[in-house]
């Protein structure tokens, strides 16, 4: 114990040395955080989102937003005006026309954070976007972001766009069912054959089991949303195709054609009337206006 107490004094005094003077700490580089003089994009996302709808857009770079474990690269600037404006249209703006601006101001994340590149897992499956506590989203595989208006476009470009409004879709539909629950008949539609093997199931493989994705074999509040966001991306018509696209005999879990779009048509039935119930949404109206701003973004 002696020898102990001898110790730390002595630790003191070699760390407060005058050798070791680290002069006038306010003075030290970076601890007073980054400043840079506001740009015109920054004006456009302030004038076009903040104001509006107290929606902020960070696309300098900050790791610390990040996982930090991964390895992304910055947004290119030149893409963010148009991802931002792609947002707006596809999924700001139609909600707004079904369910009014009170209710987007309410319930909309305050906080978008923006990567150029995907994140990618050690599963090997890929992070397209996450929220935090229904107010925070970052979105990655911006500088891959392309639409007909854009020089370089190819059709094949339109799946990263379809993936990228799937995605907010995908956690604003978390945020509506977070405030208020899908009705609980829901899950048991397909009770039993939920899985955290997902990233090792096809598309295919997942319809035949009655789920519109293979993610939303992970858990039920992942299949409800991902419901909401295919329905509203694919529109109807993408929609009904997913599900005659079903084949002829059984799953290997012993699901029939028949039962799995019955499961599919099921969901459907009860998310259209969750959002119509719960938050006076006619979805139909809303999937169509969605659709209808993708389609002219892309085709």
């Amino acid at each position: 114990m002696k020898a102990f107490l001898l110790i730390i004094p002595l630790c003191l005094l070699m760390a407060c040395s005058k050798t070791d003077d680290l002069g006038n700490v306010e003075d030290i580089p970076g601890l007073g955080g980054d400043t840079w003089a506001a740009s015109p994009l920054d004006k456009w996302l302030h004038d076009t989102l903040t104001v509006p709808f107290n929606i902020a857009v960070k696309y300098k770079w900050d790791q610390f937003e990040f996982e930090l474990n991964k390895t992304l690269v910055p947004p290119k600037e030149e893409k963010i005006i148009p991802v931002m404006s792609a947002i707006r249209k596809v999924w700001m703006d139609t909600y707004i026309a079904e369910a009014g601006a009170l209710f987007f101001k309410k319930y909309c994340p305050k906080y978008f954070i923006l990567s150029g590149s995907a994140s990618w897992n050690e599963n090997g499956t890929i992070t397209l976007g996450t929220a935090e506590g229904g107010r925070k989203v970052v979105l990655y595989l911006v500088n891959d972001f392309l639409t007909k208006s854009m020089e370089g476009y190819q059709p094949s470009d339109s799946a990263n766009v379809k993936q990228m409004f799937h995605v907010i879709e995908h956690e604003f539909g978390h945020i509506l069912h977070q405030t208020i629950m899908y009705p609980v008949e829901f899950k048991r539609i397909c009770a039993g054959f939920y899985t955290g093997n997902w990233n090792n199931i096809s598309d295919m493989n997942a319809r035949k089991d009655g789920f519109v994705t293979p993610y939303a074999m992970s858990a039920f509040d992942e299949d409800f949303v991902e419901m909401v966001s295919t329905m509203l991306v694919e529109g109807k018509t993408g929609f009904d195709a997913i599900v005659n696209s079903i084949p002829e005999g059984t799953s290997i879990n012993g699901v029939t054609k028949a039962e799995a779009q019955s499961r599919l048509r099921q969901k459907e039935a009860m998310v259209v009337s969750y959002f119509l119930s719960v938050w006076h949404i006619n979805f139909y109206s809303l999937q169509t206006r969605t659709r209808k701003e993708i389609n002219q973004l892309l085709y």
